[in-house]
């Protein structure tokens, strides 16, 4: 019995997952992290655990990673004791402005490789919708 494919999409994100690791030293899941948090300051794990569908324990760890590296600070809530906020660092900013450019480039390429321009904004819309409809009837959040 042969191996298991995977999705075109892991297949996608192992490849610049690949990318980020080598020259940014950072994985694709603190790079969709950092993202976040620049689009969305003042987040808080909850908001994170959310965006990404997994759980909240798995997210709070995810940001101790990025927190111990310097990329992320915690910051008390003023409006719930129990939480923190959280921020990009400076440095967290900078890493991020780096890895965009090699996750743009590296992104462009693997599709102008495989796919024609039409197929490229036809995909990209198919998938826009896809996760729309996902969301919209909360279909792959995380159970735990």
């Amino acid at each position: 019995m042969g191996a298991r494919p995977l999705c075109p999409e892991t297949r996608l994100c192992n490849a610049l997952h690949v990318r980020l690791r080598e020259q940014h030293g950072i994985v694709t899941s603190q790079y969709e992290f950092l993202r976040f948090l620049r689009e969305h300051p003042d987040s808080r794990v909850a908001d994170l655990a959310t965006e990404f569908a997994i759980g909240v324990g798995a997210t709070g760890k995810g940001v101790d990673r990025l927190e111990k590296r310097g990329w992320v600070v915690r910051q008390a809530n003023p409006a719930d004791r129990r939480s923190h906020l959280l921020a990009l660092t400076e440095e967290g900013a900078r890493l991020l402005a780096r890895a965009e450019e090699t996750f743009t480039s590296g992104l462009s390429e693997l599709l102008e490789s495989a796919l024609a321009p039409s197929a490229t904004t036809a995909a990209a819309r198919a998938l826009s919708h896809l996760r729309s409809a996902l969301e919209r009837d909360q279909i792959g959040n995380p159970t735990g």
